[in-house]
């Protein structure tokens, strides 16, 4: 991996922005990635991202914590974060604006033990696909304390399906419709695509029951998106 997510939010944490982070899909055309963005104030955040802030309590673990806006705020009320990400420029740009707590990491290689765990921002992306789910979600729980949560965001992209007649175009026969293959560039540089999820609210409460974990939905969002408690 080349970490152009990373590269890019150190050029604008570092007064060198000059674009943005480009994006697209399998599924999906190229579509601009603003940098800015990244860089948001809680009162700037979508409903469903305040309000996971809001439940988030106890010793609290952000997954995929890119610039560390999630966990700046909720360090700043005092509460005791620890923030992971995969990306060498996130972890060095959220130790620059104050994330106390913050490592180099895999989630599967995590081993602490938390009260609240976020994935937010289609944080069930970095399951990759369907078939992973269920590791994944195994590892979450065993990481939960007595009382624990897991806070998690996604949508049900089905809609990206649809034709002007309001019918389908999903091949039954292919993979789960969210799995998607997920392609960044930035400056000239194009990073090696990646597998990336899209979870509907009813295949993931599936796979939470399958290995003992309660799912509710807590909040539906303005598009197709929504915001589980797993416990």
């Amino acid at each position: 991996m080349k970490d152009l997510f990373g590269k890019a939010l150190l050029d604008y944490h570092t007064n060198n922005y000059t674009e943005d982070l480009i994006t697209s899909t399998n599924i999906s055309d190229f579509d601009e990635l603003p940098l800015p963005y990244l860089f948001r104030s809680y009162s700037e955040m979508p409903q469903l991202e305040q309000k996971a802030l809001q439940l988030a309590k106890g010793h609290i673990l952000d997954v995929g914590c890119g610039a560390g806006s999630h966990s700046l705020y909720l360090q700043n009320k005092g509460l005791n974060v620890k923030a992971i990400d995969i990306s060498v420029g996130a972890v060095s740009v959220s130790k620059q604006r104050g994330v106390e707590q913050v490592e180099l990491k895999d989630v599967l290689d995590e081993t602490d033990s938390f009260d609240t765990i976020l994935l937010l921002m289609n944080g069930t992306g970095i399951f990759q696909e369907l078939s992973k789910v269920a590791t994944y979600l195994k590892h979450l729980k065993s990481l939960l304390r007595k009382d624990g949560q897991i806070l998690i965001d996604s949508s049900d992209i089905k809609y990206m399906y649809e034709d002007d007649d309001g019918g389908f175009w999903i091949d039954t026969n292919a993979d789960y419709y969210g799995e998607l293959d997920y392609f960044v560039s930035y400056k000239d540089e194009t990073e090696t695509p990646m597998k990336w999820l899209y979870l509907d609210f009813e295949r993931l409460e599936i796979a939470c029951n399958t290995v003992g974990l309660t799912c509710v939905k807590i909040l539906d969002g303005e598009h197709f998106d929504y915001l589980a408690r797993l416990s």
